[in-house]
């Protein structure tokens, strides 16, 4: 059964449909969630309730679901995470093979041409995520 996923309209609505997807793991029905999602409000919408595990969903959605099909927003994605409440604490302490994952993710998005982000971008994006 996947999970049905509508614009959230605020932050506990974002909160509860992410607990829903990170307890059911399902990359589909997040991917769906961040594709619906204006990326400049997802600092909003995660308010203080960014963790390691919900970081890791977002990425390897937007990796396996997003990516192929519009790089721009995944980059978008990545930059309005960056600005997201608790995001250094969270990136300090992903483990090595986590980071390995954002990095894939990273390698996709310089093999994708986009106008919403420069190779430089993504470079000076990378070191915000401590890569």
């Amino acid at each position: 059964e996947k999970l049905r996923v509508s614009a959230p309209s605020n932050a506990y609505d974002f909160g509860q449909i992410v607990n829903a997807v990170n307890a059911t793991k399902d990359k589909a029905a997040c991917a769906d969630l961040l594709t619906i999602t204006d990326p400049k409000i997802l600092p909003v919408l995660l308010s203080n309730k960014l963790e390691g595990e919900i970081l890791l969903i977002f990425i390897q959605s937007l990796e396996h679901y997003v990516a192929g099909k519009d790089p721009g927003l995944v980059y978008q994605h990545l930059f309005y995470l960056s600005k997201a409440e608790r995001f250094k604490v969270v990136v300090a302490l992903l483990s090595k093979n986590e980071k390995e994952e954002v990095q894939q993710l990273f390698g996709l998005l310089s093999e994708s041409q986009s106008d919403q982000y420069s190779l430089e971008d993504l470079e000076s994006l990378k070191k915000v995520y401590e890569l």
